[in-house]
C-alpha cells in the first residue's frame, strides 16, 4: 500500500512540475509605461515601472488577469495581462552582425551590440529578420533573450 501511495505522489509531483513548465513563455510589453506589482492585484503596491515598449519578459506564473514575469536581469513581479502581448522581440546577449540575407556569406549591414532590443519580423531556418533603429536585416537566432517561434 505504501508503494502505491509513493508512486501516486511521485506521478502527481511530476505532473505538477510539467504544468509549471507549460506556464513559462515569452511575452512583450505592450506600452511605454508598464507597472510591475508585488502581487497579482491592482491593489498591490507598484514594485517598479518598465519604460520600454516591446521589452521581452518571461511569464513564469499566472493568476486570473495577472502574469508573474521575470526579465533579463532576473527582476520579477506581477503585470496585468492588458499590458502584455505575444512576444515580438528579443534582446541579443552578445555582439553580432546584421546581414542583408539569411547567410553568413551575405553582405554585413551593421554590428549590433549586446543588450540591444530587436523587433522580429519573421524567422526561418535559425535566422530571423529583424528591425532596430532604422536597420533591417537578418541575424542568427542564437545567444538571445526571448522567443523566436
Amino acid at each position: 500500500m505504501m508503494k502505491k501511495i509513493l508512486i501516486w505522489f511521485l506521478c502527481l509531483s511530476f505532473l505538477g512540475i510539467q504544468f509549471l513548465k507549460a506556464e513559462e513563455k515569452f511575452l512583450s510589453l505592450k506600452k511605454n509605461k508598464v507597472n510591475v506589482r508585488y502581487g497579482p492585484s491592482i491593489d498591490s503596491k507598484i514594485k517598479y515601472i518598465y519604460k520600454k515598449i516591446n521589452l521581452p519578459v518571461k511569464q513564469i506564473d499566472k493568476k486570473e488577469n495577472f502574469r508573474r514575469i521575470v526579465d533579463l536581469q532576473n527582476n520579477s513581479g506581477w503585470i496585468h495581462i492588458s499590458q502584455l502581448k505575444s512576444s515580438n522581440s528579443i534582446i541579443i546577449l552578445e555582439n553580432t552582425i546584421l546581414f542583408k540575407k539569411p547567410s553568413n556569406l551575405s553582405r554585413p549591414i551593421v554590428r549590433l551590440e549586446e543588450g540591444r532590443l530587436l523587433i522580429i519580423k519573421k524567422c526561418e531556418n535559425k535566422w530571423c529578420k529583424i528591425t532596430s533603429d532604422g536597420y533591417s536585416g537578418w541575424l542568427k537566432a542564437e545567444n538571445i533573450w526571448g522567443s523566436v517561434k
